[in-house]
């Protein structure tokens, strides 16, 4: 028995407007000076770097050119760090904390700046975040954030009272929360196309449907098999975050593909989008499995994501908790229709930072934690420069040592459903605290 159709289209809504498409078959160079692992955001922001400079390179993907998440994102340019500034001073120090939070601003920066100098045509807008708060604890704790990110590196940001949340967002679920006015929202498939059309301008080449099987290191460099055939390169970047597969045992091991969904609503009125959207800001919330929404670029329907916690197929009740949840905040859309509804996949690990690092020779940019929108084309561009010995170009706080590898896995993530409990748990407990 089948289960209920709950949306009209189980493909991301992004690819009605930038439909992801194999590439013309290119011929396999024998020699290359860098060969790529993956053409996502990470991938292309590389290897748009490295052919400026000169360099031979290819980037070779296993699916289209942006099929994984560089197509399935929410298109949230938040660029945020899921651990919060206090675990990361206790875990790396204080000086790793404050590089950190300083860079996520230098980040942003760097994207803006980039769709604007080449001409990206993205339906890019900064109009800010609004993060709700659950609870009036919640809310002081977002307060004192938004300050010290004001005072310390100079975003604007402030607090946002319940009494006048309304003004930010039509729903009375939150007890305030707190804007920051640096964050935007772009059209994340016309991103990697457009990112696309630059680097094969560039003298990128791009092999689609062309999965590494190898990489072996020899005294020239490295042996890349790939389905295509064997290519020599001198040096290998691997930028295959969530999609990441046998060909990178020692990344695998260290890297888990977790599901993020997303469902889009119909066409709503004018009228119901200025009442529920009014600053069409992109929107976010303080639940550990909370949910992250948004306006369309076109502002005519709302998109919702959040975690999916199945692991096979495309069943409904992933599909039905998003509209479940988006009928908590906002009780009018309860019934109101979905015309998409899809999934793809995050790489967590667990110390939850991006990362560049090196092992065996072999340079890896990855690791983006559900923020790759922002994180993958920085990461990407800084490991570019490392590649060829540019020191100050290559300098971010994010190169350090490799992720932890995670005990008694090998990439099939059988702990997840206890994991996704365990957060849904802190919620229920955070939702009764905030309640009493």
């Amino acid at each position: 028995m089948h289960e209920p159709k709950v949306a009209d289209k189980s493909t991301p809504y992004w690819w009605e407007a930038a439909p992801v498409m194999p590439l013309p078959p290119q011929p396999l160079a024998r020699k290359l000076d860098v060969a790529i692992v993956g053409a996502g955001y990470a991938g292309l922001s590389a290897g748009l770097v490295l052919a400026r400079e000169g360099r031979s390179v290819a980037a070779f993907d296993a699916m289209n050119p942006g099929e994984g998440a560089s197509s399935r994102n929410g298109g949230i340019t938040s660029g945020s760090i899921r651990l919060d500034y206090a675990t990361i001073t206790r875990r790396f120090g204080e000086q790793k904390a404050m590089a950190i939070e300083a860079e996520g601003k230098v980040a942003r920066e760097f994207l803006y700046d980039f769709i604007k100098s080449e001409k990206l045509d993205c339906d890019f807008q900064l109009v800010g975040l609004f993060k709700g708060a659950i609870g009036y604890e919640q809310y002081e704790k977002m307060a004192r954030g938004a300050e010290a990110l004001a005072r310390k590196l100079g975003i604007e940001s402030y607090a946002v009272p319940y009494a006048t949340q309304r003004n930010y967002v039509g729903t009375d679920f939150y007890r305030g929360g707190m804007v920051r006015m640096d964050i935007g929202g772009l059209h994340p498939a016309k991103f990697h196309a457009e990112l696309l059309r630059v680097a094969l301008a560039s003298g990128l080449t791009v092999h689609s449907s062309t999965p590494v099987t190898s990489i072996e290191r020899d005294s020239s460099g490295f042996r890349i098999a790939t389905s295509a055939g064997t290519v020599q390169a001198r040096q290998v970047l691997v930028c295959t975050n969530g999609y990441t597969d046998g060909a990178s045992p020692f990344l695998r091991r260290r890297l888990v593909p977790v599901r993020s969904r997303i469902i889009a609503t119909e066409e709503l009125a004018p009228e119901v989008m200025a009442r529920l959207m009014p600053k069409r800001m992109m929107m976010g919330e303080g639940r550990e499995l909370g949910f992250y929404y948004r306006p369309t670029p076109d502002g005519r329907r709302i998109l919702l994501g959040g975690r999916d916690s199945s692991r096979a197929g495309d069943p409904a009740a992933p599909t039905l908790r998003l509209r479940n949840g988006l009928g908590e905040i906002f009780p009018e859309l309860e019934k109101v229709r979905l015309s998409h509804s899809w999934f793809g996949n995050v790489a967590m690990h667990r110390d939850m930072l991006p990362r560049i690092f090196e092992q065996d020779g072999v340079v890896y940019a990855t690791g983006f934690c559900g923020s790759g929108v922002v994180w993958a084309p920085w990461v990407g561009t800084r490991a570019a420069h490392k590649l060829m010995g540019h020191g100050e170009q290559a300098r971010t706080a994010f190169d350090f040592r490799p992720p932890a590898a995670i005990p008694l896995y090998r990439g099939n993530p059988w702990f997840l459903p206890a994991v996704i409990k365990g957060y849904a748990l802190q919620d229920r407990i955070a939702w009764w605290r905030a309640s009493r």
